[in-house]
């Protein structure tokens, strides 16, 4: 239920986010076309104060108005040039150093807009270059910033969420384990001791040892669960016989119409592992495998290794896996079948993955011809 609610959290803040970065775009992008038309009017009338001053010959007029809208353009760059191309005048530009450097001013500027032309009283025009301010400039950036903070933020919830479920999680599976170790236990310890007690009254002794077979396995399982959650101890050690061993226990609980092969160049390859919880892997996938076949087939299991890693390749001809659930498989909760939990191959790819650090993947599945299980383990 808390992670469905934190799910909707995640969702609404989503929601929330785009709705103000749409928002934000609208704004800004209207903001800054009203600045553009007002700077465009800044300089027409810059244009036409320019005009009155040229065209001006009696030293008596009025002309303080005229000089307060030339000077009061503080923010957009403008060059003034003749028909010939020569620079009369400039303002606001940043590198006005020389007449090469207006030059290429100009050429920018005319890509942006198209000059305000000035015919003068004597027949002769003038042009007036321009373009956006650099207020108008960072305001066009202004949503790239937005953006920006918005992505960080969106990484950040993301993150934040992510790591509060995969920690809910962790405290799930570490429960569960730990006392399904402890409910297996308490009644184990019981058996053990029913077990000495026929040893010691009982004839047929091929009866108790068959029973402690099955108490010493469910020992084993009792042992890999505890280890679920804490940190297992790993150590180098070959993998062929953990493997032959894992082959050659599930296959006295399958139908003797399904085959078993192992495949490996090599009768030694060593590496870290936790041997209880290997062989809890290989068990849980061939078990997999031969649920999958429906009464003839076979399970193959192919390694091989190279420098840095070590690949097993577990192989059967079952019904397959749809392509649409290849990774929906390992997710807790997921299954195939009328009464299965959905842990199994969970479990499978948080040992290889968390406990191992290699990978687990679903590579290929045709039915009836392949389904393939590679597992990459480092060396």
């Amino acid at each position: 239920m808390k992670f469905k609610f934190n799910n909707i959290i995640f969702k609404i803040l989503v929601v929330l986010a785009l709705s103000i970065v749409g928002v934000t775009l609208w704004y800004t992008n209207n903001l800054a076309n009203k600045f553009k038309e007002e700077e465009k009017k800044k300089v027409a009338l810059w244009a036409k104060a320019t005009k009155i001053l040229s065209n001006i010959n009696d030293v008596n007029d009025d002309i303080g108005f005229v000089f307060e809208v030339v000077n009061n353009n503080t923010t957009v760059p403008v060059i003034q040039v003749n028909e010939d191309g020569e620079i009369i005048a400039h303002r606001n530009i940043k590198n006005a150093t020389s007449d090469i450097a207006l030059k290429e001013e100009i050429e920018s500027m005319k890509r942006k807009y198209p000059p305000i032309e000035i015919e003068l009283v004597d027949g002769k025009k003038e042009y007036i270059y321009y373009k956006d301010s650099k207020l108008l400039q960072n305001l066009k950036y202004f949503p790239v910033f937005m953006l920006s903070i918005i992505g960080a933020f969106m990484l950040i919830v993301y993150f934040a969420f992510s790591n509060a479920r995969i920690a809910q999680q962790n405290k799930v599976w570490t429960g569960m384990a730990k006392e399904t170790a402890h409910q297996i236990g308490t009644p184990l310890s019981s058996l053990m001791g029913w077990v000495a007690y026929l040893k010691e009254n009982m004839q047929n002794q091929s009866i108790t040892q068959e029973i402690e077979k099955d108490i010493n396995r469910l020992s084993v399982i009792a042992s890999r669960f505890s280890k679920i959650g804490s940190l297992p101890k790993l150590e180098y050690v070959n993998i062929i016989p953990i493997l032959e061993g894992s082959i050659r226990y599930m296959k006295q609980r399958a139908s003797s119409k399904i085959l078993f092969e192992l495949i490996s160049k090599k009768n030694v390859i060593n590496t870290k592992i936790n041997k209880d919880l290997f062989e809890w892997v290989i068990e849980n996938i061939i078990k997999n495998s031969i649920d999958a076949i429906n009464e003839k087939g076979k399970v193959v299991i192919t390694v091989k290794d190279d420098d840095k890693h070590i690949f097993i390749d577990i192989a059967d001809n079952g019904r397959g896996v749809s392509k649409s659930f290849f990774h929906a498989i390992f997710e807790p909760g997921f299954t195939s079948k009328k009464r299965g939990w959905g842990l199994g191959l969970s479990l499978v790819k948080r040992i290889i993955k968390d406990y191992h650090q290699g990978r687990i993947d679903l590579i290929k599945s045709t039915p009836y011809q392949e389904t393939l299980f590679r597992i990459v383990l480092k060396k």
